[in-house]
């Protein structure tokens, strides 16, 4: 099955915050099977839905989860836990154990992977458990050889990277591999002809009318 990912979201949608559960929705209602989003850790520990590491001129790290007012990720594991695939992005250190938690609490019935483009995260969880599906995400070539030495399930990969011959390696492999940011109609239908496990766009409704079965 190919899954069909919004990127944080319906992200192309600019009258919706990317990375809320409003955003998560409407990817839903595109007909997405899941969604990817990105969590940080605030500086008093929880584990907050933001991409980057500064939220309306505030440093979420050094600010505590009360004054940022983002979505808590308990909060989104358990709105979608029963309705979507959730690739959950982990940008920093130190949230893995509240992570496991969470999906311990609110275990996704559509399936989910961790992923994160630091190779100690990755490590990490898979030393506190060995079977949580992982992802390592790429966006350059020195990034991509690393996925031989990591316990993932998942290569994660910037779609200049993606070949059909990456494809096949992986698969030869047992790993599976997801493509992101794919936006345009022809590279969705090339990279699904190249036996991709997952699309990741901003553009979720020309993902699904591009895919549709």
């Amino acid at each position: 099955m190919l899954l069909r990912l919004g990127h944080r979201g319906a992200r192309a949608n600019p009258e919706i915050q990317e990375n809320s559960p409003a955003s998560f929705d409407l990817a839903l209602e595109h007909g997405c099977d899941g969604f990817e989003f990105d969590v940080r850790r605030s500086r008093d520990g929880e584990a907050v839905v933001c991409h980057d590491p500064q939220w309306s001129g505030r440093t979420i790290s050094k600010t505590r989860a009360v004054l940022l007012g983002l979505p808590p990720l308990q909060d989104v594991m358990r709105i979608f836990m029963a309705r979507a695939f959730l690739d959950i992005e982990l940008k920093t250190p130190g949230l893995e154990e509240q992570t496991l938690d969470a999906l311990r609490a609110h275990p996704p019935a559509k399936g989910y992977v961790i992923s994160s483009f630091l190779g100690a995260v990755v490590r990490q969880i898979a030393t506190l458990d060995s079977h949580v599906p992982l992802g390592i995400i790429c966006e350059n070539r020195a990034q991509l050889s690393s996925w031989r030495d990591l316990p993932a399930q998942y290569v994660i990969a910037e779609q200049k990277l993606v070949t059909r011959g990456l494809v096949a390696e992986l698969h030869d492999a047992g790993k599976r591999i997801m493509v992101w940011t794919v936006n345009r109609a022809s590279s969705m239908e090339r990279f699904a002809q190249f036996g991709v496990d997952g699309i990741i766009s901003d553009q979720t409704e020309r993902l699904v009318s591009t895919l549709r079965g």
